[in-house]
């Protein structure tokens, strides 16, 4: 890359040998004295006849729905149960997070079978029992209900907000819709909806904008009236307008994950794709199409419902908008306390395939035409398709995956395909192009694994590491040393990434009101967010998906291991670098500094950024120099290199 007429070059094996150097580790001793600051030697062979590629896709990002990651975050519809289907099938059912204004003098609320969709068929009915006049007088403000979406809704000046709904009323209607405080007392913004009898005689279909005067991040929908009568609605949408590439993606949550240049986007999750049972489990057909025919589920793996506006449609969407392959997990009939037998799989294979020609499918196919109706006449890049959520245990995962492989491969040969058990199964009678690796450990544990992949074989298959994270007492919410535990690793993927194809952390996200797993890298609420100290780690390698690692040796005495730093003493280090085509030059270059004080430091949304990355200059660059890496770091070197005589400007 050329930029003012000189070339800036990322030596990731520089970058990551530092990296490793810096990292420190709870298990493991140094024999040093205290407080002596230690010294090393660091020689980078830069090369071209030693270096190695790093895969194309090597980081990225796996998102599952856990931690309410997508209903009430990363999808940004405010309304929660916007189709008042989490009750279940039975009516009345419980409508939450709905609440009702009004006592039961003036308004009775409850659910019944009355719906014009029939997938989801549940509609609210109010029957209101005071009005504007007469003997019972409808109080202040009206009846009706409220919602509060996930935790409050963030309303925000001159933003604009659409809203849908489906109204059916046997007498005319007067019907205001309203973003008001938490309490319903301050009105932000309000529109009223009115219409005769037969106007609304039969389900009708409502949308309009509505723009705030005030900023409120604990706001709610309100549907009021005071009028007498009954009326039905259902389907009640409340969507900010402006969204991540227009395409209903929160903005400032997308931007952090576009921020990371993830290679490769895996989804819909993991135990979220399988389901405790199978009638909860992921289901892509369901969350295509119309969003309101979608008929939503229960996500028991993680204890809330969600309605599938974030559906599979919207998982391409977002990973094309990021630019990242789409890698998607499909369900290979287990779900974690149910399995499909073998000879029972093939309507299931049927709908994976279905499901590719979805993604893939020219816009004339029968599901590909489902996709171009939805706005993306386009086929999606999609090249992996993932079986199953390390089921392979189970009794029918081998019989299952061997019939979807052959199903897969015979109508898109070209696709890869990763299999849940490890590379020691995989054989030409139960082939893979990849393998799927999790890994969850203390930091120490996370530290040692730094060459776990060391003497695997060379050649095919590859792993993908899908899912890995520190966990335990030591990450905390998310601490600088689990980050720099999962950096040591990463260090420990890149040196092996002619066995390792890609990797990712897991979880992405978690809303601060719902933690079901602790640590995840994005913190967020209805309207703040942060990166923990691991999401900062990951800038450390977001450019390093297809560039060039170069062989280096690492010197420090005193020291067990070659990622070991551990303790509150600095390194000063000697750096070589032999082999470039063209110089360093003496200006321009840069070091990047993860560290806190404090080993357990987290982030907040009152420090945001206690550990984050600091950029500086780097002084007088050159082949041969000293810096100095300080305790308890993550640190990466950018040098800037002289122009090619020979290139043009």
């Amino acid at each position: 890359m050329r930029t003012m007429g000189v070339q800036r070059r990322r030596f990731p094996s520089l970058f990551h040998s530092l990296v490793a150097v810096c990292a420190l580790c709870w298990a493991l001793s140094v024999r040093s004295v205290e407080g002596q600051t230690q010294t090393g030697q660091l020689s980078v062979d830069a090369s071209p006849q030693n270096a190695r590629k790093i895969p194309d896709k090597m980081f990225g990002i796996f998102f599952e729905e856990i931690n309410h990651a997508g209903a009430g975050g990363l999808w940004a519809e405010l309304v929660s149960n916007r189709g008042f289907e989490a009750g279940g099938p039975n009516t009345p059912s419980n409508i939450d997070p709905w609440l009702v204004i009004g006592s039961e003098s003036s308004i009775i609320v409850g659910t019944d079978r009355s719906s014009c969709f029939e997938r989801n068929p549940i509609a609210l009915r109010m029957e209101v029992l005071c009005d504007s006049k007469g003997t019972n007088i409808c109080p202040s403000g009206g009846v009706g209900v409220y919602n509060p979406g996930y935790w409050g809704m963030n309303i925000e000046r001159r933003k604009v907000y659409k809203v849908s709904l489906y109204i059916q009323s046997l007498d005319s209607v007067s019907l205001t819709v309203s973003l008001t405080s938490s309490d319903g007392r301050q009105k932000l913004v309000a529109h009223t909806i009115t219409g005769s009898k037969k106007a609304f005689a039969n389900w009708t279909k409502i949308e309009f904008h509505l723009k705030s005067s005030q900023n409120n991040t604990n706001s709610r929908l309100q549907l009021t009236t005071n009028k007498r009568g009954i009326i039905w609605l259902d389907q009640v949408s409340v969507m900010p307008l402006d969204t991540y590439m227009g395409h209903g993606f929160r903005k400032d949550l997308a931007s952090m994950l576009a921020n990371l240049k993830p290679g490769f986007l895996k989804f819909p999750g993991g135990n979220y794709a399988m389901g405790n049972y199978l009638r909860n489990a992921f289901r892509w057909s369901e969350t295509v199409g119309p969003w309101e025919e979608r008929p939503g589920h229960f996500n028991d793996a993680w204890g809330y419902w969600t309605d599938d506006g974030l559906g599979f449609f919207e998982f391409l969407q977002l990973a094309e908008d990021l630019g990242a392959s789409p890698v998607w997990v499909v369900n290979d009939g287990a779900s974690l306390n149910e399995e499909v037998s073998t000879a029972t799989i093939a309507s299931l294979v049927k709908d994976v395939v279905d499901g590719i020609e979805f993604a893939r499918g020219g816009p004339t196919t029968p599901w590909g035409s489902v996709r171009a109706a939805m706005g993306h006449p386009e086929p999606f890049k999609l090249d992996y398709v993932s079986i199953g959520n390390q089921e392979c245990w189970m009794l029918y995962y081998r019989g299952n995956y061997q019939k979807l492989y052959a199903a897969i491969k015979a109508a898109y040969p070209d696709i890869n395909i990763i299999s849940s058990c490890d590379r020691s199964t995989i054989s030409p009678s139960n082939p893979a192009d990849l393998y799927d690796v999790h890994v969850y450990a203390s930091s120490s544990n996370m530290f040692s694994r730094t060459s776990m992949f060391d003497n695997t074989p060379r050649g095919a298959p590859k792993a993908i590491v899908s899912e890995y994270a520190v966990t335990g007492n030591d990450a905390g919410k998310g601490t600088l040393v689990a980050a720099l535990a999962e950096a040591a690793f990463l260090i420990g993927l890149e040196k092996n990434s002619d066995v390792v194809e890609m990797a990712s952390c897991a979880p992405l996200f978690v809303n601060d009101n719902d933690r079901r797993w602790n640590p995840d890298a994005i913190v967020f609420n209805s309207w703040q967010h942060y990166g923990c100290p691991n999401y900062w780690m990951l800038h450390f390698f977001k450019d390093s998906s297809g560039a060039t690692l170069h062989p280096t040796i690492v010197q420090i005495s005193n020291y067990d291991q070659l990622v070991v730093n551990f303790g509150n003493k600095a390194v000063d280090l000697n750096i070589s670098v032999a082999g470039l085509a063209n110089s360093i030059k003496n200006s321009g270059s840069k070091k990047t500094i993860l560290t806190s004080s404090g080993l357990l430091d987290e982030n907040s949304f009152q420090q945001p950024e206690k550990v984050a990355p600091v950029l500086s200059p780097i002084a007088n660059a050159k082949e041969q120099m000293a810096v100095s890496v300080s305790p308890y770091s993550l640190t990466s070197f950018d040098l800037l290199l002289e122009p090619s005589k020979h290139s043009s400007m």
